[in-house]
């Protein structure tokens, strides 16, 4: 581990700190201090029965922080980790020096993407089961193949990732007693909140801008992340506004392409360090 400021990973669903393994060698051998974790209630991290929602994600992320001796670090998050960055600096202003999200718009832009979905489902219109990264929590656990099949669907379609060993590692985390059913938890709370007061409340704190700097990156072929939602996020930003697309890459391009997208994110890492 370098001895330059933290940057602390956030991995996304069905994934665990491990999808993050080409970017934290090459992060530390670039001089930084580089550490992930597993979520509330993924891999190795408890699996209590609540806390499966904005706030809490957010409050154990800065927790940890704290606890890895310093008072801020660059947040970099995928999917739902990305999500839990976008939403630090709002619940724990402080904890966050920059934010990077890869794969995930601004809260507030995924947030109308879910509504106009649950919409589209009450007027009776097919709800999509591939539109969005997740399948019932059952599936992932009893069918080996269930995981591997999900990560092949949302990843470019020519892409050889992941492979035989990367899929039934996935697959093997989310057979952890209730792992799949915290992975699910985060998913319910996404959409119950869209109707429940303490989402309304979330939704309020994240409409501000983040006095940033952001890094945004999707792969140009995640059909989850749309580049007009990537440029709505934009609005949201009141620090330096970076954004980023890894061509031949789907919704996971820091397994993808880590080569391409590890440049990308170690020159805005130098640019954050530089005088």
């Amino acid at each position: 581990m370098g001895e330059g400021p933290l940057v602390l990973f956030l991995h996304g669903y069905p994934e665990f700190w491990w999808a993050w393994r080409h970017q934290l060698t090459a992060v530390a051998d670039a001089g930084f201090r580089a550490a992930a974790l597993d979520l509330r209630g993924s891999g190795a991290s408890d699996k209590p029965p609540t806390g499966y929602d904005g706030w809490t994600a957010a409050a154990d992320v800065s927790g940890v922080i704290r606890s890895l001796g310093v008072e801020s670090a660059v947040v970099i998050g995928h999917g739902l980790g990305g999500f839990v960055a976008w939403s630090l600096p709002y619940l724990s202003p402080g904890v966050t020096r920059a934010l990077a999200s890869v794969g995930m718009p601004h809260p507030c832009v995924f947030r109308r993407q879910v509504a106009r979905h649950l919409t589209r489902l009450a007027s009776g219109s097919v709800f999509a089961r591939g539109k969005w990264p997740w399948v019932p929590e059952r599936e992932m656990t009893t069918d080996p193949t269930a995981v591997p099949r999900l990560l092949r669907h949302w990843s470019a379609p020519a892409s050889s990732w992941p492979s035989a060993e990367e899929g039934e590692r996935y697959a093997a985390a989310l057979t952890i007693p209730f792992a799949a059913h915290a992975a699910a938890d985060y998913h319910r709370w996404l959409v119950l909140s869209q109707v429940r007061r303490e989402g309304w409340s979330y939704t309020r704190r994240m409409t501000g801008r983040v006095d940033l700097p952001v890094l945004q990156i999707r792969g140009d072929q995640d059909a989850t992340v749309s580049g007009s939602a990537q440029g709505a996020s934009v609005a949201y930003v009141g620090g330096e506004s970076t954004t980023v697309v890894v061509t031949d890459a789907g919704h996971f391009p820091h397994e993808e392409a880590p080569a391409r997208l590890n440049r990308h994110l170690l020159g805005w890492l130098d640019g954050l360090t530089s005088p």
